[in-house]
């Protein structure tokens, strides 16, 4: 079993399930980056959770890279980790 603090908001008159991931995730192939995406949204729906998964990650030089719709970068590019690490407010656990 893997444990992720998120954070999971209503913004924007959406549900986000934001989820911070180790910095080696920006090393992985964008089908590995899928296949993790596609895993955590099978975990939070099983958990109950609505929305769509947001993960985010520190991608040097006090950056935060994410992976969002389109629609929602203006969103999380106003954000930094620190902001992201202060809403965390619940833990998906995913078997």
């Amino acid at each position: 079993m893997a444990d992720f603090d998120i954070a999971h908001l209503h913004e924007q008159g959406q549900d986000m399930i934001i989820v911070p991931l180790d910095r080696n995730f920006q090393s992985k192939s964008a089908d590995d980056r899928d296949d993790v995406i596609t895993a955590l949204q099978v975990c939070a729906r099983r958990a109950g959770l609505a929305g769509t998964v947001v993960p985010v990650w520190d991608s040097g030089g006090g950056r935060m890279a994410f992976i969002a719709p389109q629609p929602w970068h203006p969103f999380f590019q106003s954000l930094d980790l620190r902001t992201i690490l202060r809403n965390i407010n619940k833990r998906l656990t995913c078997a």
